[in-house]
């Protein structure tokens, strides 16, 4: 359960007696993006716990629309009290912004070590602006198909190898009664995103609040932290990370070679070995 009873569904894998380790995926993402890299921590000894954020997959939507980045923090903080021992915390985009304002503001001590995935304080708002729109451009009027979501998917990374329908697609799709397919998300979430992002260029003030606050969160970090960068990422510019190397003295950074934003999917298994050795340095795990 997450903040206040929210119903949060989890993919549990791994040893029991193992270090946990809780996976919060990007917005618009569901816990299916860290398939791999959850099956490869399994097999080095680690608890995984892939979750689906609120308003996400399974898991439950906000009656009240409570998406703000503090909403998704306190979900976590929930969940990280439920763990037997303090887990380790690997955040993408927006689950690691909500990863430092948890550790940073709502509870610090919360986790073991905080990995923060293409994401900082202080981000590009082009980058923000691209990801925003490709988000909200089917938001309500879904696709006729899910060949119609792919096309739309190739177009947003265009980077990476065209193909069909990728495997997993229908993981990240619902069909509705009128026989369109939807992103699996709260339409909610992406409103709320959409005026926000709207907001922060009519007025650059509320921006840069929302900037310091997260810089404040980042100031406080006391924990092992792990900064992976996509080396072609669009949001976080090498600028971005010597502000947060500022922040963070303690914070390790791995660029991911030909990786964008999208690191997880794009380099899975360099990402993966880079998580893996931070993990099993920072805990003394044993791979098995």
């Amino acid at each position: 359960m997450g903040h206040g009873g929210q119903a949060i569904a989890a993919s549990i894998m791994g040893d029991e007696a193992g270090l946990p380790v809780i996976l919060a995926h990007g917005g618009g993402q569901t816990r299916r993006a860290w398939k791999r890299t959850a099956d490869r921590l399994a097999i080095c000894g680690f608890r995984t716990v892939a979750i689906d954020m609120r308003g996400h997959g399974e898991s439950s939507w906000a009656e009240d629309g409570a998406y703000e980045i503090r909403d998704f923090a306190h979900d976590l903080v929930a969940l990280a009290q439920a763990c037997p021992q303090r887990p380790a915390l690997i955040g993408a985009s927006l689950g690691g912004l909500a990863g430092i304002i948890a550790e940073g503001d709502v509870r610090p001590r919360t986790f073991s070590s905080l990995t923060l995935v293409d994401v900082t304080p202080q981000m590009e708002s082009e980058g923000i602006a691209r990801v925003v729109n490709f988000m909200a451009a089917k938001a309500r009027d879904g696709f006729a198909s899910p060949q119609e979501a792919a096309r739309v998917i190739a177009e947003y990374m265009p980077h990476r190898k065209r193909q069909g329908v990728p495997t997993g697609l229908h993981h990240y799709l619902r069909l509705k009664s009128n026989g369109r397919y939807y992103w699996h998300w709260d339409p909610a979430f992406i409103e709320r995103i959409v005026s926000a992002n709207s907001a922060n260029s009519a007025e650059p003030e509320s921006a840069a609040l929302k900037r310091a606050v997260l810089d404040s969160a980042a100031s406080r970090l006391d924990l092992p932290v792990h900064l992976i960068r996509g080396d072609a990422s669009d949001l976080v510019s090498p600028a971005a990370v010597s502000h947060f190397k500022c922040l963070v003295p303690q914070a390790e950074v791995s660029d991911i070679a030909g990786a964008t934003h999208m690191v997880v999917g794009d380099k899975n298994d360099t990402f993966t070995d880079a998580i893996v050795e931070f993990l099993i340095r920072t805990h003394h795990s044993i791979v098995r």
